[in-house]
């Protein structure tokens, strides 16, 4: 199979598809990639890395998009949609539900898109969306601490508190992977933790893994009305896999939050679990409504693509190798977990949580596929 890695253009993104070490396991099971020049510089790989692991290298975008297969990191922008064709796969990070252009767009090209966010594991998890989870979890702390800062409009405030001062109350919405990973981060800066979700076995593995250096609380309207308003700094955690993030924090709530707070929404590329939340970039990261900094990047992890490219591509490369190896067709027949993550089809919506946000009849993705 020719395999394309084209060089990311959303507004600062310095992932990439494939790091050189997977190129060289992709050529190595006898497949050809075509890496567009320039495309590994965030991570620091060059042009020559990739030669040496025995990919081809273009300065032509299109060539990259030309091949059977696409690996990308972050979902397809305007003009690169617009190179799609029908016979071609798609492998990255979608984000369908909040997004409807994107949608049409890849529906009109009948491109096979296969979004890494909704792929899942035989235990019920979403073992290609995680690593981003981890490592947007954590950066979201480190987020909040820089814009609780009075210089950025924050409330003035040292995350920890020194002896004798109070810490910051950070009140994460969501104890999944996120959450706990902005948990563990938040703890560790010494913060005031509350961490709510609606799930009584989520809330019982974070009490035993937290213990008392958190404050574990069910998720109701109350609660997290109440906890939203006395917070310093509110991590948007939440996910429903393939559909729209839920408004847990209405515009009512954001309004009477202390003058200075900060809310981090992770859940922005699913569209945000705050009504005032919309999606920002690392170039201007932050905005502020009723007082409250509201900080919505959609592509957090770019910002450490190293640390981000090479976490993803641990994940990614084994169906990287599925699918070049058996072709997209029996890959997806033989493996109900990455079928799963079969968004869009043959101008089909595929993934029934997107149908449903966004007014599409849904098809069975075995129908698609056997047709």
């Amino acid at each position: 199979m020719l395999i394309g890695v084209p060089k990311e253009i959303k507004n600062h993104e310095y992932r990439v598809g494939l790091a050189p070490a997977s190129v060289r396991e992709v050529v190595a099971h006898g497949h050809q990639v075509i890496v567009q020049t320039l495309a590994g510089e965030g991570i620091g790989a060059t042009d020559e890395d990739y030669r040496t692991a025995g990919a081809s290298i273009t300065d032509d975008p299109a060539e990259a998009f030309s091949t059977e297969m696409i690996v990308k990191v972050k979902e397809p922008q305007a003009p690169e949609r617009a190179m799609l064709r029908e016979d071609q796969v798609l492998f990255t990070y979608l984000h369908l539900a909040p997004d409807p252009e994107q949608t049409s767009d890849l529906i009109e090209s009948g491109t096979m898109c296969i979004a890494y966010e909704t792929v899942t594991s035989p235990t019920g998890g979403l073992p290609l969306l995680a690593p981003m989870s981890k490592v947007a979890g954590r950066m979201a702390i480190q987020a909040g601490a820089y814009c609780l800062e009075h210089p950025h409009g924050g409330l003035g405030m040292l995350l920890g508190g020194v002896p004798g001062v109070d810490p910051a109350k950070v009140v994460i919405l969501g104890a999944g992977v996120v959450g706990t990973h902005a948990t563990h981060i938040a703890v560790g800066m010494g913060a005031d933790v509350w961490v709510i979700d609606r799930n009584p076995q989520v809330i019982e593995a974070h009490w035993q893994q937290f213990g008392r250096s958190t404050n574990s609380v069910y998720s109701t309207r109350d609660a997290i009305e109440r906890h939203v308003l006395e917070a310093d700094l509110v991590i948007g955690g939440v996910l429903i896999p393939g559909a729209a993030a839920p408004k847990l924090v209405t515009a009512g709530m954001v309004n009477d939050m202390k003058k200075g707070a900060v809310i981090v929404d992770v859940a922005i590329d699913q569209g945000g679990c705050c009504e005032t939340s919309r999606a920002t970039t690392h170039a201007e990261p932050t905005y502020v409504v009723d007082d409250v900094v509201h900080y919505c990047v959609a592509n957090m992890p770019g910002g450490v693509p190293r640390t981000s490219t090479y976490a993803l591509n641990n994940v990614t490369l084994p169906h990287v190798l599925t699918l070049a190896d058996k072709g997209y067709r029996e890959a997806l027949l033989d493996d109900e977990h990455l079928r799963n993550g079969l968004n869009v089809h043959a101008g089909k919506i595929t993934c029934k949580e997107v149908a449903e946000d966004l007014g599409y009849d849904f098809t069975d993705p075995l129908d698609v596929l056997n047709a």
